[in-house]
Formats: C-alpha cells, sequence, structure tokens
C-alpha cells in the first residue's frame, strides 16, 4: 500500500488543490506516531487554509488557557487540523465542503474512530472562525477545562 508523501507517483494532498480536514493516513505497524503520516502533516502544515492560520494564531503558544496545541497531528490513521495532547481535544475546521452528504458521512466515521483512541472532537465552520471567533474559542475552553476536571 502506498503511503503518502513518499515522493512516489501521484501526490493526492498536492493534486486536490487545498487539502482541508482530515486525509487516511496509513499504519505501517510501528509503535508511536504513524512514521508514513508525518510528510502529509508537514506538508498539510505549509498549506493550511486562511481559516486554520487565524484560528492557530488564536491557539499557538498556550495562548487559550494555558493548554499546548499542535496543528496537523498524526491520530490514528487521520491527520487531524489541532489537537491538545493533555485534554485529549482535537478541533477539525471545516470548510464548505464538509456540507454534503457524503463529507458529512466521512467526518462522522473519523470523529469515530479518533473518539475511539481516546479524543473528542469539535468540528467548527470556516465562516464560525472569520465571523465568530470569539465564540469558537470560548467552545474549546469549555472543552478544555470540562476534559481536565
Amino acid at each position: 500500500m502506498k503511503l503518502y508523501g513518499t515522493g512516489r507517483g501521484r501526490d493526492p494532498a498536492r493534486s486536490a488543490g487545498r487539502v482541508r480536514g482530515l486525509l487516511p493516513c496509513y499504519d505501517d505497524g510501528m509503535r508511536g506516531p504513524n512514521r508514513g503520516s508525518i510528510p502529509v502533516a508537514r506538508k498539510l502544515r505549509r498549506l493550511s487554509t486562511s481559516a486554520e492560520s487565524r484560528l492557530w494564531a488564536e491557539l499557538r503558544n498556550r495562548q487559550l488557557g494555558g493548554f499546548k496545541f499542535v496543528r496537523q497531528e498524526p491520530v490514528a490513521s487521520y491527520v487531524a487540523d489541532f489537537a491538545c495532547r493533555e485534554a485529549r481535544l482535537i478541533i477539525e475546521v471545516d470548510g464548505a465542503t464538509h456540507s454534503t452528504e457524503e463529507e458529512i458521512q466521512r467526518d462522522t466515521v473519523r470523529s469515530a474512530e479518533l473518539e475511539r483512541v481516546g479524543y473528542t472532537v469539535i468540528r467548527v465552520q470556516n465562516d464560525d472562525v472569520y465571523n465568530a471567533l470569539e465564540g469558537v474559542l470560548s467552545t474549546i475552553l469549555a472543552a478544555l477545562t470540562s476534559s481536565n476536571r
């Protein structure tokens, strides 16, 4: 099975144009982070959307309640937009493409897999990041503080 980011063949992350959300990263049987997902995560960090960049500016450097976030973090067989390992919380920033029935189904499967490995998943829309950022941050902070009790 081809691992993304190996430099051989067609790279789905690049050919898809802008990449949003989670991409499958296949397990190579190693313990620890999935080695095949690391190049994908690095590429996604370079190709982040403007909504992701805007939210990252508020989450980085422990600015939100002192919690440390990382971006484009390999978790299970996916790459999460943002993750707080300490609170086991994942934040996914979804664009307009996530409103189709097919994408909603994929997001449901992804969220279930991430929850199965112990994470809580919060999904926010690009529009909310642009127009209601304080509300998004309040929602994230509430989830962080409730998971830390």
